[in-house]
């Protein structure tokens, strides 16, 4: 955990779902012109010492990435040292066997740097695309999880359940060489932490409002499950959560604000939320999970959230709505060479 020996075991990473994005026209793009800058953000966040770069699966017409493996693939051939993984893979609507075998074989191109966040996602529409039942939302996830779990294993698997065809004595391939990484993000329900514990799974707190210190008795929990559960070596913990920064705090408000609002007015008529105020943007920034600022005042925060919680994993979604692509790759410059580093100062001097 975080507490012990941060300043060594400390990871940094970014998330994006590919959100379709301006050109210099105010247009939307095409969903492959978003794809090929995503490509060139990742680039970038290699080049500024970034820990690793995860991609979100969506099956909609606002994100431009349904497929994150394929886009990781483009990424490995064109960076040296970041890791390769998603934020989430939707584990209810994919095949655990199919998912194993693709990272598997990233890992295999990329020379071990792929891992893999899977979940249920927060949206369903891969659900009637892939002909699942949404009454089967939650049996779906506990099998499914079950033979990923078994299938980071490497060895035979053999298992039953309601939902598929027994499995008997399948061998994956390609096997990884040093097995492959994986998280399970949990957005705050007790049962998804006691499952991460259960089968081994680090877990990965999906924070995306109000303040992250209310999502420490999920952490708690999950500390005292790994004792009950005779876990030997502390398994890690990570969060995501959204922002955006820029030279000065009111630049990085200003140029978040509307992007911000499109996408969450967006998902708001669909699930029937109202639309967010510029005052309730701004409390979210003060008080709650995003984290948009300068340099200083976003490192300041991410520091007080790893405190608080413990975390040696801190993912930071650069990606809030159709905001242009010079200011994403603006703001993970700054957070590769400002941010960071000023964030592990103030760990190793509170360690």
């Amino acid at each position: 955990m975080a507490q012990t020996g941060a300043q060594v075991t400390m990871e940094f990473g970014l998330n994006s779902f590919g959100d379709i994005t301006p050109d210099a026209t105010g247009k939307a793009q095409s969903a492959a012109q978003v794809i090929r800058e995503v490509v060139e953000e990742a680039v970038l966040a290699d080049s500024v010492g970034i820990d690793a770069i995860g991609l979100g699966e969506h099956h909609r017409d606002d994100y431009a990435i349904s497929s994150p493996d394929m886009v990781l693939a483009a990424i490995a051939s064109r960076t040296e040292r970041i890791k390769l993984g998603t934020a989430v893979t939707v584990l209810s609507s994919d095949d655990p066997l199919r998912v194993y075998e693709r990272f598997a074989t990233l890992d295999a191109v990329s020379n071990g740097r792929a891992e893999v966040v899977v979940g249920r996602g927060s949206f369903t529409e891969s659900f009637p695309l892939f002909g699942y039942k949404l009454s089967d939302y939650n049996t779906l996830f506990e099998e499914k999880f079950e033979i990923f779990a078994e299938a980071l294993k490497e060895r035979p698997i053999r298992w039953s359940g309601s939902h598929r065809a027994p499995i008997e004595g399948a061998i994956l391939t390609p096997r990884t060489e040093n097995g492959l990484s994986a998280w399970v993000g949990v957005g705050g329900s007790p049962e998804s932490v006691i499952r991460s514990v259960q089968r081994g799974i680090p877990m990965m707190l999906a924070i995306i409002g109000g303040n992250p210190a209310r999502f420490r008795p999920f952490v708690d929990l999950y500390e005292r499950a790994q004792k009950e559960f005779g876990v030997k070596e502390p398994m890690r913990l990570g969060m995501h959560s959204p922002g955006h920064i820029a030279e000065t705090d009111e630049k990085a408000r200003e140029e978040l604000w509307k992007p911000f609002l499109e996408n969450r007015s967006r998902i708001g008529r669909e699930r029937g939320w109202a639309d967010p105020t510029y005052e309730s943007y701004i409390d979210e920034i003060e008080n709650g999970a995003l984290f948009v600022g300068s340099p200083e005042t976003v490192a300041q925060k991410m520091f007080e959230a790893i405190q608080d919680l413990g975390v040696d994993r801190f993912d930071f979604k650069y990606a809030n709505g159709p905001m242009p692509h010079e200011q994403m790759m603006n703001s993970i410059e700054l957070y590769g060479t400002k941010v960071l580093p000023r964030v592990r100062e103030m760990i190793l001097r509170a360690s």
